[in-house]
């Protein structure tokens, strides 16, 4: 005679599901930044990609090197996150000024320009762009593409609008906005760039991309300033000498 329970479950009963494996302790946040911290660090210091070892990286954290290897399988995937970690949304921008829309583009990307951190990421990326075009790539499409698709956006708009001519290639003229900001943040990374740089290299590139007829017949785009703001040149003398 079969007895109450078999198996563990009651007469009547079907057994249930076999419990779930016990699993392995939870992944610390804590321990993810310590280690994105310190790859951090050495970068602002100026450690190259090749010097961004794994056991390097773990003795920077504080961390073993197996804790290490359970998070990343390699550097590469370590330094993708590491670039993600600095990204951030871009301005919202208000739509109705072509101008003003520039300029927060422009003042957002100098602020980024400014921060220690994102240019030394910058300027060890640049410098390995032939070694490890997997994070190059992963940069553009993390960081770059949505600030650049932002700004065609805007030139665009200025097209429709009648602000921008027609006949130059816009992707030569988003590079005229943001060439002067990474030649800063590349080539003069001790110097700070003052804050009317923005303004000012808008207003000076809308100035040469504006429609031919608007400047034939020396019409100014709407809301100027900095180098757009200068006063006409005064009139010559009738009796000035002619060059």
């Amino acid at each position: 005679m079969r007895g109450a329970v078999e198996c563990g479950a009651a007469v009547g009963e079907r057994p249930g599901p076999a419990a779930p494996g016990r699993r392995g302790r939870p992944r610390s946040a804590a321990a993810d930044s310590a280690i994105i911290e310190a790859v951090l660090r050495l970068i602002e210091d100026g450690a190259s990609i090749g010097e961004l070892s794994m056991e390097r990286i773990a003795r920077e954290a504080g961390v073993g090197k197996a804790t290490v290897y359970r998070r990343w399988s390699g550097r590469s995937a370590l330094l993708l996150d590491v670039m993600r970690s600095l990204d951030v949304p871009g301005p919202s921008l208000d739509g109705t000024s072509v101008r003003d829309d520039l300029v927060a583009l422009l003042e957002f990307l100098r602020r980024r320009g400014l921060a220690r951190r994102g240019s030394a990421l910058l300027r060890m990326l640049i410098g390995h762009v032939r070694a490890q075009p997997e994070l190059w790539a992963e940069y553009h499409d993390t960081v770059v593409r949505a600030r650049h698709e932002a700004l065609l956006g805007v030139l665009q708009r200025g097209v429709a609008n009648g602000e921008i001519r027609t006949d130059r290639d816009l992707e030569t003229i988003a590079e005229l906005f943001v060439g002067p900001l990474l030649a800063r943040a590349l080539l003069q990374e001790r110097k700070e760039p003052p804050e009317c740089l923005s303004a000012d290299l808008v207003d000076l590139v809308l100035e040469g991309v504006r429609p031919a007829t608007d400047a034939a017949a020396g019409r100014t785009p709407p809301h100027t300033g900095g180098l757009g703001n200068k006063p006409p040149a005064p009139e010559p003398r009738a009796d000035a000498p002619s060059v």
